[in-house]
């Protein structure tokens, strides 16, 4: 399935597009394939200035992300089949996202976290995050179960956004109509 993925038409995806809402499915091939695949994501990260980065916001509906929090290539990260545990503490902060543009929600999130996870090898892993980190890995997991932060807008946001969110939809309306 990976060997089939057109590394270079790879484009991050924007809401309302439907693969923002499945549920990702387990990642069963490791190796070069899934290797290429993450350093592709990474590129589209770092171009989108973003801090994270979920398979299905390019299209794929896998359960991988990859996140660096720090913009040091040496801090890029990549979990595979991850797990979140140990989720500890509670702090509230404005996120956005790089499938919806402009748009930032409060979101309360666990201030840390322990991921559990495999690299592109299929080497077992895990890796405990505080704040910035156990945020991010949060949020891009919401995404591999088809969650996005517009599902928890409170009111004030939803009003904050309203424009934002309309444009998207319809700019993906158009882009579908073709």
């Amino acid at each position: 399935m990976l060997s089939d993925v057109d590394l270079a038409k790879l484009r991050i995806v924007f809401y309302p597009d439907p693969v923002l809402r499945e549920h990702c499915g387990p990642v069963t091939e490791f190796g070069p394939s899934l290797q290429a695949l993450a350093a592709r994501m990474l590129e589209l990260m770092h171009a989108g200035k973003g801090v994270g980065l979920a398979a299905p916001q390019v299209g794929l509906p896998i359960r991988m992300f990859v996140y660096n929090t720090t913009g040091t290539p040496a801090d890029d990260r990549v979990c595979v089949n991850p797990e979140l545990t140990d989720l500890e503490g509670g702090v509230e902060a404005d996120e956005g996202c790089l499938s919806l543009p402009e748009v930032t929600v409060p979101m309360r999130r666990a201030e840390s976290v322990t991921v559990r996870a495999h690299d592109t090898e299929g080497k077992e892993f895990r890796i405990s995050g505080t704040e910035l980190e156990a945020r991010v890995c949060q949020h891009e997991n919401d995404h591999l179960d088809g969650r996005t932060i517009v599902d928890n807008m409170p009111t004030s946001a939803e009003l904050a956004n309203r424009r934002i969110l309309k444009h998207l939809k319809e700019r993906y309306r158009a882009r579908n109509r073709r």
